[in-house]
């Protein structure tokens, strides 16, 4: 009797300690504690808590669990249970993702908050679901153009000049507008502008900031009223776990998505003003993009990112004239 009270006494502390760990997600992102994107990941996690639904968000930044580019695969599987990251990533496993970093799709962060809400993110999501994967929160980042010796507008200023891109899609976008391609890493700039290798660059307005490009041009070119460059950067669940929990697990969860995803609209907006100030205050021009170089950019980008796009995506057309539609 001892020795059966013994085994039900061991196999409900197993029960026990295997419900606590069901309770317990795992969050991998690729960025420093210091990032906008996890600061994302902490709100959900810290308002999770203070919900007290018996449920914990566990972060893991740094690409200390997965390496950056190998998460989606990872959360599809079940073997983490949320990810920050951006959906072109996994571009080569679906090809809509690509759409999700597309010169001239988005023009400004409040026109990336309604396609967030539009019919076009309504068909990704499906494709995500396939995978059983969710977004909790929706989020895009922008970026803009910084130019050695003069400003970088409309397309016909890169004409001739050495350019990196943040992307393959605006490396095509830039090399139909005459532009030369020189593909490196945003950390890669600054020596590249410093040695007279690269005349101009596309990156984030973060990147920009924090690799101090200011140091090395003459024109700025912040994500303003329009931009070309904006990438999707969502907080991602699997969805048979978030299927998994109870449902007060789940209404704190989405509670707590809400605000973050407010959080991450307002910090993006603010990153692109943060950028624009330090390089007035470093004694760099400001070039504001038009709506009239906007479309011009549009255009090259039909003629060559676009195309590019649909030539490996026989349902591309329907996506991309879906995210065309949102005004």
């Amino acid at each position: 009797m001892k020795f059966t009270t013994t085994v039900a006494a061991a196999a409900l502390a197993s029960w026990a300690g295997l419900a606590q760990a069901q309770d317990t997600l795992r969050l991998s992102h690729q960025w420093s504690e210091g990032d906008v994107r996890h600061q994302v990941a902490q709100m959900v996690a810290d308002e999770v808590a203070a919900a007290d639904v018996g449920l914990e968000i566990q972060i893991f930044p740094s690409q200390s669990l997965f390496k950056a580019r190998e998460q989606y695969k990872p959360l599809s599987r079940g073997q983490v249970d949320m990810i920050v990251f951006p959906l072109s990533y996994a571009g080569g496993l679906r090809n809509a993702y690509n759409l999700t970093l597309m010169p001239g799709l988005v023009k400004n962060h409040d026109h990336a908050a309604r396609l967030n809400d539009s019919a076009f993110m309504g068909e990704i999501e499906k494709i995500m679901a396939e995978d059983d994967v969710m977004v909790l929160v929706h989020g895009y980042l922008a970026g803009g153009f910084a130019g050695t010796e003069k400003c970088i507008t409309a397309p016909e200023d890169v004409q001739g000049l050495q350019t990196r891109a943040a992307g393959k899609a605006f490396e095509q976008m830039l090399a139909g507008a005459g532009a030369s391609i020189a593909s490196m890493s945003s950390a890669e700039i600054y020596n590249a502008m410093q040695t007279g290798v690269l005349d101009a660059a596309n990156t984030s307005s973060s990147s920009f900031v924090s690799y101090r490009i200011y140091e090395q041009v003459a024109c700025f070119t912040p994500a303003g009223e329009y931009a070309l460059w904006f990438m999707y950067q969502p907080l991602m669940m699997n969805k048979s776990v978030y299927d998994g929990l109870s449902d007060e697990q789940r209404a704190a969860l989405d509670a707590a998505a809400e605000k973050a995803e407010a959080f991450y609209l307002e910090e993006a907006k603010k990153q692109d003003g943060e950028a624009r100030d330090t390089f007035a205050e470093n004694g760099v021009e400001i070039a504001e993009m038009t709506q009239e170089q906007f479309d011009a950019w549009r255009a090259i980008a039909q003629e060559t990112s676009y195309a590019a796009f649909l030539e490996g995506s026989p349902e591309g057309q329907k996506l991309l004239d879906l995210a065309l539609e949102v005004e």
